[in-house]
């Protein structure tokens, strides 16, 4: 056993526990997960409060501690539920990207939410001094969009085409 070797406490084994199943985290070990634990911060959502809108800055990741988010798609002036991300659930990954803003709009959708917010200025902090970790991260958000991908791609396939796929490619 090294006597020298770095111990976490119960909450931050708890936070690498939850940090390991989101995919951007996933193929991080613990040391290098603890490098994001300083700069998250936990707050306290109300029910309807809106987390971000479409269109916003990606400013930030988040992920449920507690309570449920909606996010949601504006079509014709009318929200659309896509997903209600629960206790685990992460949401806002394009933060990890440069230059990005919201597709859609989170919106807390429970009495209350408890959300962790890791800033993405933290995350290019991260990402310049870690080069390592930058590549990670990313590999596992391309894994990401891929597998959104492939399920648009289903999704359209077993729709009969009801809407016209190569738009989304077009520039």
């Amino acid at each position: 056993m090294n006597p020298f070797k770095k111990t976490y406490s119960i909450k931050e084994l708890n936070l690498f526990r939850s940090m390991s199943r989101m995919k951007p985290f996933e193929s991080l070990n613990y040391e290098e997960m603890a490098l994001f634990i300083p700069h998250l911060h936990l707050r306290q959502y109300k029910e309807e409060e809106v987390v971000f809108f479409r269109n916003d800055p990606s400013n930030a990741f988040y992920f449920v501690k507690s309570g449920k988010v909606s996010l949601n798609i504006d079509v014709n002036n009318q929200f659309e539920v896509l997903l209600v991300m629960k206790s685990g659930g992460f949401f806002g990954h394009n933060a990890f990207l440069e230059d990005c803003s919201r597709m859609y709009t989170a919106v807390v959708a429970s009495e209350t939410s408890e959300l962790y917010v890791l800033p993405k200025v933290n995350i290019i902090e991260i990402f310049e001094s870690r080069q390592k970790i930058r590549a990670k991260v990313m590999t596992s958000i391309a894994e990401l969009y891929n597998e959104f991908n492939n399920k648009i791609f289903n999704t359209y396939r077993s729709s009969l085409g009801f809407f016209n796929l190569s738009d989304a490619f077009q520039k």
